[in-house]
């Protein structure tokens, strides 16, 4: 056996991914990571908490940042070839095509939830505030500013998830083989 045959190729995307696109996807991971380094930061004692966690607090709050920045991170797939086809090394399912409704729809729920879920903590954060939390002056203005780039989590999630969409839909690919090779009128 030759080694051209132990290679597997990757077919190619449906679609060339849109600049912006690609950029939007790799600045979601970006807009999570400072809440999660802000709770690790609590857990650590650095973050002014004048409070005391609980004994499950802790592996509860790094658990919260593992979480949110691996969803964040999937978002990658919307705009990389293991986003389209399942990759080889997965058992059973390992070069099949993904169907693009199943990328679309969590998604573009998983965009409207994080937009509900910040712009909800957004409008209410005026409770931290009043230091309903603990938290006063300079601490609190530290979670403003960690916080604060989650508020784009959600739109963009959104914007990219249309891309996926349009390059995917069977619409995209009709009209990028009907205008291949035609001038346009």
């Amino acid at each position: 056996m030759t080694n051209a045959t132990l290679v597997r190729v990757r077919p190619p995307m449906s679609g060339p991914v849109p600049r912006w696109a690609v950029r939007a996807a790799h600045l979601i991971p970006l807009c999570a990571l400072p809440s999660g380094l802000w709770r690790i930061a609590l857990v650590a004692g650095l973050a002014g908490y004048p409070g005391h966690l609980r004994p499950w607090e802790p592996a509860y709050i790094l658990s919260l940042s593992v979480v949110s920045e691996a969803f964040a991170l999937l978002a990658l797939g919307l705009v990389r070839p293991w986003g389209e086809v399942v990759p080889g090394w997965i058992p059973l399912l390992g070069g099949r095509r993904i169907p693009t409704m199943a990328a679309v729809v969590p998604a573009a729920l998983g965009a409207c939830a994080v937009t509900a879920i910040w712009t909800f903590s957004t409008v209410n954060s005026p409770r931290l505030a009043n230091g309903a939390a603990g938290f006063h002056g300079p601490a609190l203005w530290a979670i403003y500013v960690c916080y604060a780039p989650l508020l784009a989590w959600g739109p963009l999630l959104a914007a990219v998830t249309v891309a996926y969409h349009r390059r995917r839909s069977p619409a995209a690919s009709g009209r990028s083989r009907l205008t291949r090779g035609r001038p346009r009128r």
